[in-house]
């Protein structure tokens, strides 16, 4: 969506190391912001990012219009059941309907290969995926990990709109999750403790917290014991910094 940032870079240099050919999208897609949401104020600077684009190697930029996208008379949306349904879904009603539909018309648009996204949007990840299986779009969903910043914030093209004091305070997110990974790697396999401890650290960070999440990795199912789990649960939060929501998640 514009913004580009290292996490960006770092899925075109995944593509560019292992694909003969490479192409991105720069779109800001209205479809994936509810009512009061930043679509209006959302960064972006069109020459910078294809700047970045061409230092990377990027063969083909995708860069449409509105209007090409979403002709007059367009009609037709994408679903993702449960899965966008939770989470996201729940704080931003319409958000994974609009993300479905876009990553699908790109899709069909490409044909790629391989299509790289980035685990900082975990759940956005395992909805792209359900919707290339059940749809047979014929890609291969190929995930990067999250690049931080050396303090642990993962990159977000909203962090541009943080003041200082309120970057700091988005450090929160971070301290929280990696207070649950601590804990788990201590033996806490409470899933409500785990929580709990990620809400009040957030929050004395100065993040207003909109979720806190102990889940299957696949289905973002609510957990109560970790120790009945086998392999790693996913921790993802959301907050808000002033007027900035972030998000983050972890594996435990």
């Amino acid at each position: 969506m514009g913004a580009l940032h290292a996490g960006h870079v770092a899925l075109l240099r995944a593509a560019r190391a292992e694909c003969e050919f490479v192409t991105a999208s720069i779109f800001v897609n209205p479809a994936q912001f509810g009512p009061g949401e930043d679509l209006a104020t959302y960064p972006g600077n069109r020459e910078y990012d294809l700047g970045v684009m061409e230092d990377e190697g990027v063969d083909l930029v995708f860069a449409p219009g509105t209007d090409e996208i979403y002709p007059d008379g367009f009609d037709t949306t994408v679903s993702v059941g449960q899965l966008s349904q939770r989470l996201e879904g729940e704080s931003r009603p319409g958000h994974f309907q609009g993300v479905a539909t876009v990553v699908c018309k790109l899709l069909t648009i490409f044909r790629p290969d391989r299509a790289y996204f980035g685990e900082k949007d975990a759940q956005q990840l395992l909805v792209v995926r359900r919707m290339n299986t059940d749809l047979a779009l014929g890609a291969e969903i190929v995930a990067v990990p999250t690049v931080r910043d050396p303090d642990g914030l993962a990159l977000s093209s909203r962090n541009a709109g943080l003041t200082g004091d309120e970057r700091s305070a988005a450090l929160g997110l971070h301290a929280g999750l990696a207070l649950a990974v601590k804990l788990r790697t201590e033996g806490e396999t409470n899933a409500e403790v785990l929580r709990e401890a990620i809400r009040t650290k957030m929050s004395k960070r100065g993040v207003r917290v909109d979720y806190v999440s102990i889940s299957d990795p696949q289905t973002l199912d609510e957990l109560d014991d970790l120790g009945n789990v086998s392999g790693p649960a996913l921790a993802l939060v959301a907050g808000f910094v002033g007027e900035t929501r972030l998000i983050d998640n972890m594996a435990l």
